[in-house]
């Protein structure tokens, strides 16, 4: 059959390895130094890994060539990478089946479509010059960005870590009393960043035994998941066994749409 699938240019791909951590399906591996398809009946054809690519190396390919088997998929992903993978590939699935009549419009990732949202109340722009209630600001350190800060910094020391997806404070409202009150926050994109470096990094952070949890503050698109499997990534590289591990999803209309222990 015909169908779309994805197509890596090797002489672009530099063998970072972020399409592979972008990919719900685990379709996606680097052999030799460079991104392979290890079975094209575990690429679903939608591109998600397109947007974690930050050299240009991946397309979407219209040719013929196997069914996407979700089944056999969801077998891969049990074996080799946990249920947690299951789960994010399922998430990814239902995002995909809401966006699917709109495909043929967006080769990129889907949660970069645009899109528009309307607010229960309709308000009109403050004018910069008028005054102000001032909201009170819950952050209590200064840098935010994972590229930035260090690991040992005092912030982090006897507080939860919360690792924000870098549109997550845009989409919530709340974001500050909900999640940055009280905890010490990092910020990333999974997409956009060069995020070699982050899991190593975050590992580092949280070697520090006095953060007893960690939330991973994501939002509900395809792409976003890769900061999930980040922290994964740095628990496992911190070789710690007592902490707490959540994951909050966030909706684009910023309400929280799930949480749930990892």
């Amino acid at each position: 059959m015909d169908r779309k699938i994805i197509k890596i240019n090797e002489e672009l791909c530099d063998g970072c390895g972020d399409c592979v951590v972008g990919c719900s399906e685990g379709a996606l591996q680097i052999i030799d130094g460079k991104a392979r398809l290890v079975k094209e009946d575990f690429c679903d054809g939608f591109g998600d890994c397109i947007g974690a690519c930050p050299t240009g190396a991946l397309t979407i390919e219209e040719r013929e060539t196997v069914p996407f088997d979700e089944e056999a998929t969801r077998r891969h992903l049990l074996e080799t990478q946990g249920i947690e993978a299951v789960w994010r590939m399922e998430e990814a699935q239902k995002q995909h089946e809401h966006e699917e009549e709109e495909q043929h419009l967006h080769l990129g990732c889907p949660g970069s479509r645009a899109r528009e949202n309307k607010p229960a109340q309709q308000r009109t722009a403050v004018n910069s010059s008028m005054p102000v209630q001032a909201i009170p600001s819950e952050l209590a350190q200064w840098p935010v960005q994972l590229h930035l800060v260090q690991p040992g910094a005092s912030f982090f020391r006897d507080k939860e870590l919360v690792l924000m997806s870098t549109c997550g404070p845009i989409a919530s409202a709340d974001v500050h009393w909900r999640y940055l009150r009280g905890r010490s926050v990092v910020v990333g994109c999974p997409k956009l960043d060069d995020t070699r470096n982050y899991a190593a990094k975050l590992g580092e952070i949280l070697k520090n035994p006095s953060i007893p949890k960690v939330i991973v503050a994501r939002m509900q698109v395809p792409c976003c998941g890769g900061l999930t499997m980040i922290a994964q990534q740095a628990v496992q590289h911190s070789n710690r066994h007592d902490l707490t591990v959540e994951e909050h999803i966030i909706g684009i209309d910023g309400a929280v749409a799930n949480i749930r222990k990892l």
